[in-house]
C-alpha cells in the first residue's frame, strides 16, 4: 500500500527539507523510493535518518513539492531530523538497506518513533484532486501538453465545484507553476 506522506530530511549542515514522497508502508519498516537526483534521497543517504509526516494540509504538500517551501517544524524525538508542525502523526526513521535502480533508490527505512497530534480523517475529493494536480505538476518535462492540459482541467472541475477556500488556493498554486513552468 502507498501512503502520500511530506518525508523530511536533513542535509549534512543541519538544513530541513521536506518534500511530497509516496512510502509503501509497513509496520515495523517502510520503503522509499526517491528519484536519485533529489535532495530527499541525497540527505536519507548521507544522514541515515527522515521523518514521515501524514499530514492533512494540501497547501503544505503544493508548497514543498512546487515552491521548495521549508515547512513550519519541531525537532524529532528520537532521530535527528524534524517534524512538520502541522502534521497529523509521523514516524521518525532510520535507512537500513538501499537498493535500485540508476535512476530510483529504493531505501529500507525502519521505523523508531511513532508521534501522534490529531486523527487523520483523510483528504476530502477536492484535497485528492489538489494532490494529484500537485503530481502532475512535478512531472513537467516527462509528460506531453496534451495530458497535463486535460489533468489539470479535469482536477480543476473538481475543486472548482466541491473544493473549499484553502483547496481552491493550493489548486491556483499549481496553475500557477504550470503556466510559468511549462512555457519555459
Amino acid at each position: 500500500m502507498i501512503v502520500e506522506t511530506i518525508f523530511s530530511t536533513l542535509d549534512e549542515s543541519g538544513r530541513p527539507n521536506f518534500a511530497p514522497m509516496g512510502i509503501e508502508w509497513g509496520q515495523e519498516s517502510l520503503k522509499v523510493r526517491p528519484f536519485r537526483n533529489t535532495r530527499t534521497c541525497r540527505n536519507l543517504l548521507s544522514t541515515g535518518y527522515g521523518v514521515v509526516n501524514l499530514a492533512d494540509d494540501v497547501l503544505a504538500y503544493v508548497r514543498c513539492a512546487l515552491y521548495d517551501a521549508i515547512l513550519p517544524y519541531f525537532p524529532a524525538k528520537t532521530v535527528p531530523g524534524v517534524v512538520f508542525s502541522d502534521t497529523c502523526s509521523w514516524r521518525e526513521v532510520r535507512l537500513i538497506s538501499q537498493s535500485g535502480s540508476d535512476e530510483r533508490a529504493e531505501l529500507i527505512c525502519r521505523v523508531l518513533h511513532d508521534g501522534r497530534q490529531k486523527d487523520f480523517v483523510g483528504f476530502r475529493r477536492a484535497g485528492n484532486a489538489v494532490i494529484e494536480a500537485t503530481i502532475l505538476a512535478t512531472r513537467l518535462t516527462i509528460l506531453d501538453r496534451n495530458t497535463l492540459a486535460d489533468g489539470m482541467n479535469h482536477y480543476g472541475k473538481i475543486i472548482g465545484r466541491i473544493g473549499d477556500d484553502t483547496e481552491k488556493q493550493a489548486f491556483q498554486l499549481v496553475q500557477e507553476y504550470v503556466e510559468t513552468r511549462g512555457n519555459q
